[in-house]
């Protein structure tokens, strides 16, 4: 009986985990990063023919994006593209802003202090502190180096 019973569960775990198309997710991710890079090389184009120099037409590009990410996260439009783009749609900036909107977003309900400032890093916070983490270690190996 007891075989039976473990035969039956595998076949329940077999029935409702989701099967995934790995050709399929890695078509759509460079298919949704291509296009939020081309949106992205576009701004920049038309900044620069605006007469604005190559860096402050990646500002601009940067913070439209970042603009256009959060506002789509707040519509709740964002969730979508990443559930289609997955990695295509989280790796740019505009994932990165995303996951700093979102937890604000959902905890704003318990205030500006404790619901919005208490939660708006809890995702991105720690991309922030490891990557200003390592770039102080490699800028000191560097230095210690240089000596």
């Amino acid at each position: 009986m007891e075989e039976k019973e473990k035969q039956d569960y595998q076949e329940y775990i077999n029935q409702i985990t989701p099967k995934h198309n790995f050709w399929l997710q890695l078509g759509n991710a460079f298919v949704c990063g291509g296009i939020i890079c081309t949106i992205g090389q576009f701004i920049t184009n038309v900044a620069m023919n605006m007469g604005q120099d190559q860096d402050t037409a990646g500002t601009i590009c940067s913070v439209i994006l970042i603009l256009c990410s959060a506002l789509l996260t707040g519509f709740n439009l964002y969730p979508s593209i990443v559930k289609w783009g997955g990695a295509g749609a989280l790796v740019p900036i505009t994932g990165f802003a995303n996951s700093v909107a979102a937890p604000a977003i959902e905890n704003q309900v318990q205030g500006q202090v404790f619901g919005i400032g208490a939660t708006i890093f809890t995702i991105a916070g720690p991309v922030i502190l490891y990557g200003v983490f390592s770039s102080w270690v490699l800028g000191l190996i560097y230095w210690l180096t240089l000596l």
